[in-house]
């Protein structure tokens, strides 16, 4: 069941570097919403505050809120690990587990929660590496590593890893950025599908795939170097890219940043 994330006054620290200010959106579930902006301004570090994936590097911390559905996920009741269950993420470099066939590499997430019949994990691994849209390309090789696929391939393993364990959200950090454009196209046509199961936040520098993927955009700016990140505006896609209301959006995809 995809669920709405609601962030209201979200700061984000590295120690005494305030990374992010005050960032407050609704994202809808059921959709893809991209993450834009300029190297440095916070994108991905917001992204990983919606699975408590900031808080594991050290000295780091969060103030504000972020609601899934009605459960604040910052509540000192609530599992960080549980969260990261129910939040998947998919990283910029395809990383496969690399001792690990394939079939292993999906099913590893469903194993550490318990899943332990063979038949169960072997329709789960079918059904995730399906809708990955890799089941045809591997499916007479799950022993073989997973190292061994392509870029793009590896990309896809990764993406029925984080689905295998059904989440509600799946957040993509930049999940194209060490593709080739044919790996890119089959990664972008995924999202597509994806999105009708799936709540989805992608971080891109790529502006023509924000504008190809994503139902909303956000633009992150910094007003200066040392200075936090903020959210400038967030709207639909077709709007940030064709009539932005803030100037600095503007410039920023027509090219007249900097």
């Amino acid at each position: 069941m995809a669920k709405r994330i609601e962030v209201s006054g979200l700061h984000a620290y590295y120690g005494g570097v305030h990374a992010i200010e005050d960032i407050s959106m609704t994202i809808e579930p059921r959709s893809v919403t991209a993450f834009i902006g300029p190297s440095g301004c916070g994108k991905s570090t917001f992204l990983r505050t919606l699975n408590r994936m900031h808080e594991v590097i050290p000295g780091a911390r969060v103030e504000g809120k972020v609601m899934l559905d009605d459960e604040d996920l910052y509540d000192s009741s609530v599992d960080p690990v549980a969260v990261r269950r129910t939040v998947g993420m998919v990283f910029q470099r395809p990383n496969p587990f690399p001792t690990m066939s394939i079939y292993d590499n999906v099913a590893a997430g469903l194993k550490l929660n318990g899943v332990r019949k063979k038949a169960r994990l072997d329709e789960i691994v079918e059904e995730s590496l399906q809708g990955a849209n890799l089941w045809n390309e591997v499916k007479d090789r799950l022993g073989k590593p997973g190292a061994g696929l392509s870029g793009g391939q590896q990309q896809r393993l990764c993406i029925a890893r984080a689905i295998a364990v059904q989440p509600q959200v799946l957040l993509m950090d930049e999940p194209c950025s060490a593709l080739d454009p044919i790996s890119t196209l089959a990664i972008e046509d995924l999202i597509g599908k994806l999105k009708n199961l799936y709540t989805i936040v992608i971080v891109t520098h790529n502006m023509q795939q924000a504008a190809r993927v994503s139902d909303k955009t956000a633009f992150f700016n910094i007003a200066g170097t040392g200075q936090p990140g903020k959210l400038i505006e967030i709207d639909d896609t077709s709007k940030i890219f064709t009539n932005p209301e803030q100037k600095a959006t503007e410039d920023y995809i027509t090219g007249r940043f900097g």
